[in-house]
């Protein structure tokens, strides 16, 4: 729904419930809304500032994709480790043996999280059996958090630097839009691999694809692009050393159920004068009295 129609359409309403349509200022002002619920945990289509001085509460719904992504996450780094998507194609091709042999193994290497919220915590367990060396950086997690879930703190550029692969979890703010560039790329190790399941603008697409083409990483695992859709002239999709997917980690017969009854109960939570279990901007003075 675009921005005019949404626009028109919530002036009435106490509650709006939202998947990925821009919530902009536009969008907030001048109507009765109290609360706007995001399916998801994303909030980067969410103006969070707007709301907030309007009194309006915004909620997400942690737990609703959890699963899904850490599991989509490790999908993509073994689809790359293993040459699967090639493989497949050439096969479905009848070609047989042609594409390169795997040259990459996943067990005792070490994997860098970008990011340690509740999906990369799940990803550092997943990972486990492998007995990777973990490696994590985020600001608001404390060494001995990360200490008592079996993974070690380290510098952003640390995590460039003695990586094997590279796991994006970080939500998309001003800090980390455009976070991987050309300097961050170009300090990871050559047969180093890129995992993205977070927000397509946290990495430099046109940094991306000159290390891709000029070997400084080994390849990408992509669910997320800085244009949705990704346009079929993208240069990424011509390289077979990318395995792609059209931002869909977060699904799974379970999803919509997820989505659905952890808004539903933000908004009953609202409506009976409660604080919901998650909201994003804690600064907020809201519209209705909420104990």
């Amino acid at each position: 729904m675009g921005t005019a129609a949404l626009t028109a359409h919530v002036r009435r309403f106490d509650a709006l419930m939202v998947g990925l349509s821009p919530v902009t200022a536009e969008v907030l002002t001048g109507g009765q809304l109290k609360v706007v619920a995001r399916f998801g945990i994303g909030i980067d289509t969410v103006d969070v500032e707007a709301a907030t001085r309007q009194g309006i509460v915004v909620t997400n719904t942690p737990g609703a994709h959890d699963d899904e992504v850490s599991e989509h996450a490790i999908a993509l780094l073994l689809s790359l480790v293993r040459v699967i998507p090639l493989k497949d194609r050439e096969m479905r091709q009848g070609i047989w043996g042609r594409a390169p042999l795997p040259n990459h193994h996943v067990f005792g290497q070490t994997l860098g999280l970008v990011g340690f919220g509740r999906i990369a915590q799940l990803v550092a367990r997943k990972m486990s059996g492998f007995e990777m060396t973990v490696l994590c950086n985020d600001p608001y997690v404390t060494d001995e958090a990360m200490s008592a879930k079996g993974v070690e703190h380290a510098s952003l550029d640390e995590i460039w630097i003695r990586s094997d692969f590279v796991s994006l979890h970080c939500p998309l703010t001003a800090a980390t839009k455009g976070l991987v560039g050309e300097r961050e790329l170009r300090m990871m190790k050559p047969e180093a691999l890129l995992i993205n399941t977070s927000r397509g603008p946290v990495v430099q697409e046109s940094a991306l694809i000159q290390a891709l083409r000029e070997g400084w990483i080994a390849g990408a695992g992509l669910d997320v692009f800085e244009e949705e859709p990704t346009p079929t002239d993208n240069l990424l999709l011509k390289m077979d050393n990318v395995v792609f997917t059209p931002h869909t980690a977060g699904h799974s017969d379970l999803t919509q159920e997820k989505q659905w009854r952890l808004s539903v109960e933000s908004a009953i939570a609202f409506s009976n004068g409660h604080w919901p279990e998650s909201y994003v901007n804690p600064d907020v003075q809201p519209r209705w009295k909420l104990n």
